[in-house]
């Protein structure tokens, strides 16, 4: 399968686009240049543009550093030939070197950078006067500089970024826990009780014919079993904490917040106590989904959240002012999570999205267990 054509890898956004402004400037000396010096300078031009490019794609390769060497060769052949300005070129590459994590070759190529723009200086140096010697100065200065600046900050990405994967891990791994907790929980709670009523079921097949009275006695047996069961069940899922409406709202209102997004809160109460824990939970989880996506995908300001309680159910209504749901791409997998946590509470979910923003409409069924163990909404 063919790879989709790329100018520049999407991670890095608009960034190198807006490195390509400065190009510009020896647009205009080229345009200006004459005969050999044209071609010679236009050629190196065009492949100063495609280490620029390719920089890009091959960073954390081996070929990373083949195209850093040839772009430092572009800058010092439009440097001599062109024109001494063609030097300011060096910016890009200064940038580039500071991406180097290995300190033996961000070292290496930072000695050859300064080596390769000190040249041209030292060439035009008889030419050059006292106060363009002092235009070029600060700038040479801080073009030798800025590699470490870069470096630093892309140190510090990594780090956020290994941070990231280390706390995800964390989470993977305590999900791992819980999941085993109750697994040797309901082994230990459910084991037992499932194979005694398993027995009992096997017997009162057989006692139906020779001992009906008999078989009704280990029938009512077996309903007396499955309800300690029930019960114990039921203590089993209370000891599990589930989100709070209250605890889910005080979450979104830090995270928006955190992202510079403001959110007006409409609620008819703040005590859901008498709201059942997987109807409270389920709401919870979708509105935390819903705040991601707004944080991730919609580049809004404001948000307004409503929840209004009725006798059937919970409605939640959130809305942002940013640039709304493409339609023309399929939902991703927080729309789609949503969608089947509310199917296995026959809840619903209505998605309203233009250029204005984006409203999602939840309603979310009380589910409450009934006095013989069942559950009703």
């Amino acid at each position: 399968m063919l790879q989709k054509f790329e100018i520049f890898p999407k991670r890095y956004g608009f960034y190198p686009y807006i490195w390509m402004i400065y190009l510009a400037m020896p647009i205009y000396y080229l345009w200006v240049a004459r005969g050999h010096e044209l071609y010679i300078g236009l050629s190196a031009f065009l492949v100063f543009i495609l280490t620029y490019r390719q920089l890009y794609m091959t960073a954390g390769t081996v070929l990373f550093s083949y195209w850093m060497t040839l772009q430092m060769l572009t800058v010092f052949i439009l440097t001599v030939v062109i024109d001494l300005n063609m030097f300011f070129l060096g910016f890009f590459t200064a940038n580039f070197i500071g991406w180097y994590t290995d300190k033996r070759m961000f070292r290496l190529f930072l000695l050859v950078f300064a080596i390769v723009q000190t040249i041209p200086i030292a060439i035009h140096f008889s030419s050059l006067t006292a106060s363009q010697l002092m235009f070029f100065t600060p700038f040479y200065l801080i073009m030798l500089a800025s590699p470490y600046g870069i470096r630093s900050m892309m140190q510090q990405r990594h780090l956020e970024e290994q941070l990231d994967e280390a706390q995800q891990h964390i989470k993977e791994l305590i999900k791992r826990e819980e999941r085993m907790r109750i697994a040797r929980d309901l082994h230990d709670t459910m084991g037992h009780t499932l194979s005694l009523i398993t027995l009992k079921s096997e017997l009162v097949t057989k006692l139906i014919i020779k001992n009906p009275e008999r078989a009704v006695q280990e029938a009512r047996e077996i309903e007396r079993t499955s309800r300690a069961a029930l019960r114990e069940v039921r203590q089993l899922v209370s000891d599990m904490r589930a989100i709070s409406i209250p605890e889910a709202v005080a979450d979104a209102i830090e995270m928006l917040k955190s992202a510079d997004i403001t959110l007006q809160v409409t609620q008819e109460q703040d005590s859901y106590d008498d709201v059942p824990d997987l109807t409270q939970n389920m709401a919870s989880l979708c509105l935390i989904e819903a705040v991601t996506n707004i944080v991730k995908h919609s580049q809004a300001t404001r948000s307004t959240l409503s929840i209004e309680r009725t006798q059937e159910g919970i409605k939640l209504r959130i809305r942002d002012n940013g640039q709304g749901i493409d339609s023309s791409k399929p939902h991703g997998n927080g729309l789609k999570g949503m969608s089947e946590r509310l199917n296995l509470i026959d809840g619903s979910l209505q998605i309203s999205s233009d250029s204005a923003g984006t409203e999602l409409s939840f309603f979310f069924p009380l589910i409450v267990s009934d006095s013989q163990g069942g559950v009703s909404s």
